[in-house]
């Protein structure tokens, strides 16, 4: 890159995923780089768990969908392995379900193939484990077999990840095969601690924390004109280049700057337990449903210390009435009702997370009876995300949601 460019300063505003990833990767090639973000730390936001490579979750997405979130989540992989939870995602289909145990048998072929070419492409992009093991199907057979045995601490192939599945869902429930594929776990703890540590280290990284941006003007002379508050001192400066990464409020980043784009914003909420069932390390685990009805998919993610987030694809779990809007022809933002906002900038109240946890603790129970005795914890994940365009089934460019 010619020294001219490098001499050009970038202004990022938004200190999420998007915004501190772009931070990282254009002051590690060597330019200036003002990272603004109103809140306390990097990496705020709607709860994320898992790394969609490939996007098995979602049934009713394009394979062309399912591409991008393969290549995407092998790019998050390779630039942050260290925030990585490297365990597998079990699919599973309800017998009170309509669709078919083996109708993702042909995406996760195409997909295996996808990811042979990758590999051959570039043999740095085997981050999924050998090519030949991307996914593995289990009857109920075997799994009936794998529930006498002892279930591992640390498991290392894919029966040993099956072991707790068999032992402790109740399988009269399911359609059988399941799947086990390499789809990790993404731990937003660690992504936002290495992306806080890397920037800080580098001399071509500001990151501006309890700042608020309030006006943006373009001039002639010298670029784009940042007005902002911090620590309750008003001040600005002029950027060569401004790039809008606020999360559910691009929308008045873009009004701000004069430019209408269409997008959708997504209130949503991921419930923590602690649940003592089960001593063995689980792998993720989903049970397809239709969203937005009583039998929505529900979502098991595991952590250390018998911590188990839980998502329910209800609209009285993780779902709002009104919790998915798009922004309308007079300006790029979507007005979030103020019931979200409250909840974003105030918190919740105990009763609230209270019920939609137990919801969310019977919704899981269904499958997995034992996760009845699951406790309530008084903190649920949170946030609203933006989904650019006007498709809300979109996935690609949220190869983490």
């Amino acid at each position: 890159m010619e020294n001219s460019h490098k001499s050009k300063k970038i202004a990022i505003i938004g200190g999420g995923i998007a915004g501190a990833s772009v931070a990282l990767y254009l002051s590690e090639i060597g330019l200036q780089v003002s990272l603004f973000e109103k809140g306390t730390s990097l990496v705020n936001g709607p709860p994320i768990c898992h790394l969609h490579a490939g996007g098995n979750l979602y049934r009713e997405i394009s394979d062309k969908q399912c591409v991008t979130l393969l290549k995407e989540s092998i790019d998050t992989l390779r630039l942050f392995p260290d925030s990585i939870d490297y365990r597998p995602t079990v699919i599973a289909v309800p017998k009170r379900d309509s669709g078919d145990a083996l109708a993702l048998l042909p995406r996760l072929k195409m997909l295996t193939h996808e990811y042979e070419q990758l590999i051959q492409q570039d043999a740095n992009n085997e981050v999924l484990g050998a090519r030949w093991d991307y996914y593995r199907l289990f009857e109920l057979q075997e799994m009936q077999a794998l529930a006498r045995l002892d279930e591992v601490a640390v498991p290392s192939t894919p029966e040993e990840w099956m072991i707790p599945i068999a032992k402790h869902v109740d399988l009269s429930t399911l359609k059988f095969p399941l799947v086990l594929v390499q789809e990790f776990g993404w731990n937003v703890f660690r992504l936002g601690a290495s992306l806080a540590l890397s920037l800080e280290k580098n001399p071509k990284s500001n990151i501006l924390l309890n700042t608020k941006v309030n006006k943006l003007t373009h001039t002639e002379d010298k670029g784009w004109k940042v007005s902002f508050e911090k620590d309750q001192q008003e001040a600005f400066e002029y950027f060569d280049y401004i790039i809008n990464a606020a999360g559910f409020k691009s929308g008045e980043i873009d009004d701000a700057a004069g430019f209408h784009k269409q997008r959708i914003v997504e209130f949503k909420v991921a419930y923590v337990t602690q649940w003592d069932g089960t001593s063995s390390y689980w792998p993720e685990v989903i049970f397809h449903g239709e969203r937005g009805t009583p039998h929505g998919m529900a979502q098991f993610t595991p952590y250390p210390d018998n911590v188990i987030q839980l998502h329910g694809m209800t609209e009285k779990i993780t779902l709002f009435d009104d919790g998915l809007i798009a922004n309308d022809k007079n300006s790029a933002q979507p007005k979030l009702g103020q019931p979200f906002l409250d909840k974003i900038y105030k918190g919740w109240s105990f009763d609230e997370v209270k019920l939609r946890t137990e919801r969310a603790i019977e919704h899981m129970a269904e499958f997995i009876p034992s996760f009845s005795q699951a406790k309530v914890t008084d903190v649920p994940l949170f946030g609203a995300q933006q989904i650019p365009g006007d498709d809300a089934s979109l996935r690609g460019r949220r190869c983490f949601i």
